[in-house]
């Protein structure tokens, strides 16, 4: 993916009678079918749950940290030991990171053993890269423009919309929310298979080159970089699910033009 519930909240039995109640109520009058767990359940279990309208940042952190373990732990994903090799795409993420749109949390890169050329990110600031894809860039700047369009993609919550349109789509949600042990299933299934929608692909490439003029790097290294993917004998599996390489450039071109004249 070269490119990438709202609010939890925790029922305990210290809420007020009353809301109880309305929980109670809301539930049960509900004709929807779901998956979530009963009402009472999460209350006696002091269950956590994801309410789809608004979601913290801290929330949105701890919901990728699980992510990202529950990716590991199941084999899903097998990280990259050498050491050098992730101390250095740390370093550049982390300068883009600072100067991206979304600053505010904090990031997490890592470098994933797969010899196809793929990079991805989850929710909270989790972005991964293959080490197919170190092996295929030519220079610094179209590795950070790949990492920049991955922030870019964090920045606009386009995993948390993803999960949610997701979560509906599937009727796995009821008035009490969505319980946490089916989003992280659900953040881990759509980082691996599901493809981005082709807006989320340009706002992130608009959101990525900002970025990297403002870490100081070349914007036209996303364009180089797309070039060389789109040249190769075999382009690589994930640019059927994204725009086509040359909509892509040529939104990019108009956008660095309106960069730079304003």
């Amino acid at each position: 993916m070269f490119n990438y519930l709202k609010k939890i909240k925790y029922r305990h039995f210290s809420y007020p009678l009353l809301s109880l109640l309305m929980t109670f109520g809301i539930v049960t009058g509900s004709p929807e079918t779901s998956l979530a767990i009963p009402w009472l359940e999460l209350l006696l279990r002091g269950a956590q749950v994801f309410q789809l309208y608004s979601i913290s940042d801290q929330e949105e952190i701890q919901l990728g940290k699980q992510i990202n373990q529950q990716l590991i732990s199941s084999g899903q994903i097998q990280l990259y030991s050498n050491q050098k090799t992730n101390r250095y795409v740390n370093q550049i993420g982390q300068r883009l990171a600072a100067n991206s749109t979304r600053p505010n949390i904090p990031y997490t890169f890592q470098v994933v053993r797969d010899n196809s050329i793929n990079a991805f990110a989850t929710a909270g600031g989790y972005v991964y890269v293959t080490t197919g894809l170190l092996g295929a860039v030519d220079n610094e700047a179209q590795l950070a423009a790949v990492l920049a369009h991955e922030i870019g993609h964090i920045a606009s919550q386009h995993s948390i919309e993803q999960m949610r349109q997701t979560a509906i789509t599937r009727g796995l949600v009821s008035a009490a929310g969505l319980d946490r042990s089916t989003a992280v299933q659900l953040g881990v299934e759509l980082a691996l298979q599901r493809p981005r929608s082709r807006e989320d692909e340009y706002e992130a490439d608009r959101r990525g080159i900002q970025t990297l003029a403002r870490a100081g790097y070349d914007q036209r290294a996303m364009i180089a970089f797309l070039q060389k993917l789109r040249n190769q004998p075999t382009p690589p599996t994930f640019l059927s699910t994204h725009p086509a390489p040359d909509d892509r450039i040529s939104a990019l071109l108009r956008a660095i033009s309106r960069n730079n004249t304003r």
